[in-house]
């Protein structure tokens, strides 16, 4: 079952799907999972992405909910002027929402974040601990440069001196750059705490597959929490194939049910 929702955050309504677990009627918490897109994307993603990485989950167990930031696919609000913090407070609304939900297990709460929205969900879960497990498809490591490689050079300079720029038919404008200039992921990475899936791939002409190794050493550094690493080979950026999507999505969902196999493990045992 699919629900459609709107989210209240800061006078901004953002647009959200909620799917709900097959077999949840039964009484036990269930996982959830949020999905954060990318740089001028939406809940759908390329290719239908998300829509089918959500059903997938649900299938398997998990409630998932995939939201439009503000100002992208049908949320309101002004993306080019919101920022890059702004999209971090608006996934920590949507963990409010998916918190106070009575059958979810807040033990097992869950950001997937791809490219830009790999960076808002590491970022978002440094500083909100509920957050227990982070997986990164893609995701952005500097993200000024790379959102500057993505639009061009030309088009941020336009923007500064121009007062807004035009790309892809979003208006962004100096605050929205600005904003990308004061995170830095990879300095923020090793104050996660909980545990890691990171997925890439080799053919990514948008964000370098080098990020996702570079993340697993600083994530390594650690002293709790696992990180594991999944490349894939051929794989682009949106994992624009049938074949490269059923990857993703297959290598997260085991990922996420050994973890949840670890943990069942370990309280056996120390019981």
């Amino acid at each position: 079952m699919e629900k459609a929702l709107t989210l209240r955050h800061n006078g901004i309504e953002l647009a959200a799907t909620l799917h709900y677990p097959h077999g949840c009627e039964n009484d036990s918490k269930k996982q959830a999972i949020i999905i954060c897109h990318g740089f001028v994307g939406s809940r759908i993603g390329v290719d239908r992405l998300f829509v089918k990485t959500a059903r997938a989950l649900a299938a398997a167990g998990s409630y998932v909910i995939r939201f439009d930031y503000g100002g992208c696919g049908e949320s309101s609000g002004d993306y080019g002027a919101l920022g890059f913090e702004e999209m971090i407070n608006q996934t920590r609304t949507v963990i409010d929402y998916i918190a106070s939900m009575e059958m979810v297990d807040l033990g097992r709460i869950v950001l997937l974040g791809h490219s830009l929205g790999g960076a808002a969900a590491l970022l978002t879960a440094v500083r909100d601990k509920r957050v227990k497990r982070l997986i990164l498809w893609s995701p952005v490591g500097y993200p000024f440069n790379d959102i500057i490689h993505i639009v061009g050079r030309k088009k941020y300079d336009e923007a500064v001196t121009k007062g807004s720029t035009d790309y892809l038919g979003y208006t962004l404008q100096p605050v929205f750059f600005e904003s990308l200039m004061q995170h830095q992921p990879f300095q923020a990475a090793s104050k996660f705490t909980g545990d890691v899936l990171l997925v890439h791939g080799t053919s990514d002409d948008c964000i370098p597959v080098d990020y996702s190794f570079l993340y697993q050493k600083v994530f390594w550094t650690r002293s709790e929490g696992l990180c594991d690493k999944e490349i894939l080979f051929q794989g682009t950026h949106t994992y624009s194939s049938r074949e490269q999507q059923n990857e993703a999505i297959e290598i997260t969902s085991k990922w996420l049910g050994n973890l949840d196999q670890r943990q069942k493990q370990w309280l056996d045992w120390s019981i």
